[in-house]
């Protein structure tokens, strides 16, 4: 009988480590063909911070599509659109004195970043853009040649050019004073720097390793922005829209970046949806200069308004998700200090946590045990050394609890026979 594998390609990868079939979805549970309940803290890898199949969004989509309204609209306006676009406004920019035009690039994450770049470089006139290492922006060629993983920058087949990777947030564990060398570059006549058009950067890496940046830090990298005239664009692609407490990830630093990145949980129930966000006077496009056909999916539309109204309307969300990422955070110090011959590491901000291992194979083991006793658990890092923790932030108390108790018997096991 022909199995699944041999009709997919081979560029699968979670279902190589999650072997099974899954069927149905509701909040935080999975559950396979066979009815199989998985706990998943992996939220789609970040696209389901509301849960599976969120009964609010869930009843307003419904509706929407059995009253024949428009779903598919290119850049035309509709209702949907509108209302989207008026409460994105009111409940996320305006409290937090953003004042930015909405650009809708495309599906994804990659088509958000790759318009950044776009129009980093039209605004500016200059073509080479800074990165930081263990950065990840996407797989298209714009958001791979600012990407820092060789295996994916390899995937790419031609030379990826007009961008320069820079020291991230304590790549020298301290030994190098913040910005030494990327500064000496920008002031220095020889020192063979192209003029940046921009500079790209996460808040928390959460493909590189569940690095976090510190508020000082992402202060300090804007000023160097604004002394030399480039642009900031955050990638809150996967950080954003609550996953580390506030709205968008670079809240807590009080900077204010001149383009944002947002996809993944912006639709709020996992259906393919993307923003770039502009300050207006970098809106310089030619009507039509950068388009794609599914940049108009009003029913990502619905359901990112509802959420929106729903969970940011006050602070409650931001108050719940910071309070579990600290009893996270508490149970990983505990396992590092549990196992100090292993130097483990924990990291992370709210609802995005890591438990760095020793290397990546410990980490696939502890994951593997985490899967077979019915937790969905990723791992990421340059190694894929840190076991990456992403569960909904509507997750339960007990759930989280499960689910940590899950982790803590899963490196046990692993640990003690390696």
């Amino acid at each position: 009988m022909t199995t699944l594998t041999d009709l997919e390609s081979e560029v699968r990868s979670y279902s190589r480590s999650w072997p099974t079939v899954f069927d149905r979805a509701v909040g935080s549970t999975m559950y396979d063909h066979d009815g199989k309940a998985y706990l998943d803290f992996f939220a789609g890898a970040g696209a389901l911070n509301y849960g599976h199949n969120n009964a609010v969004l869930k009843n307003v989509l419904l509706d929407y599509l059995r009253d024949d309204r428009v779903v598919h609209s290119l850049d035309m306006f509709t209702t949907a659109r509108e209302e989207f676009l008026r409460t994105f406004s009111s409940h996320i920019l305006q409290p937090r004195d953003l004042d930015y035009k909405v650009v809708f690039p495309g599906p994804g994450g990659a088509n958000a970043v790759e318009a950044a770049l776009k129009l980093a470089r039209k605004v500016t006139g200059r073509e080479s853009v800074v990165n930081f290492t263990n950065a990840f922006h996407g797989m298209t060629l714009g958001a791979l040649s600012v990407t820092g993983n060789a295996m994916k920058r390899g995937g790419a087949g031609i030379p990826l050019v007009h961008a320069t990777p820079m020291p991230y947030d304590d790549y020298f564990d301290g030994d190098v004073p913040d910005f030494l060398y990327l500064e000496r570059l920008l002031e220095d006549a020889g020192g063979g720097l192209n003029e940046p058009a921009a500079v790209i950067v996460e808040s928390v890496q959460g493909e590189g390793g569940i690095n976090t940046a510190r508020a000082e830090w992402l202060r300090g990298l804007s000023a160097l922005c604004k002394k030399h005239g480039i642009l900031l664009i955050l990638d809150d692609i996967q950080m954003g829209c609550g996953r580390t407490g506030g709205f968008f990830s670079f809240e807590e630093a009080g900077i204010v970046p001149d383009i944002v990145c947002l996809s993944k949980s912006i639709s709020g129930y996992g259906l393919p949806m993307a923003l770039t966000l502009v300050k207006p006077e970098l809106d310089i496009w030619e009507p039509g200069e950068h388009n794609g056909t599914f940049r108009g999916f009003n029913p990502a539309f619905v359901t990112a308004t509802e959420a929106i109204r729903t969970y940011w309307s006050d602070d409650a969300l931001e108050r719940s998700t910071v309070t579990k990422g600290l009893a996270i955070e508490a149970r990983f110090n505990a396992l590092v200090a549990r196992y100090p011959e292993h130097h483990l590491v924990a990291k992370g901000r709210g609802l995005a946590r890591g438990l760095e291992m020793p290397s990546g194979e410990i980490a696939g083991q502890v994951t593997a045990e985490a899967f077979e006793r019915g937790l969905l658990v990723e791992t990421s890092g340059p190694d894929d050394e840190v076991i990456k923790l992403l569960p909904a932030l509507t997750i339960t108390d007990s759930e989280l609890d499960r689910g940590l108790s899950i982790i803590e018997k899963a490196v046990a096991a692993v640990l003690t026979r390696s």
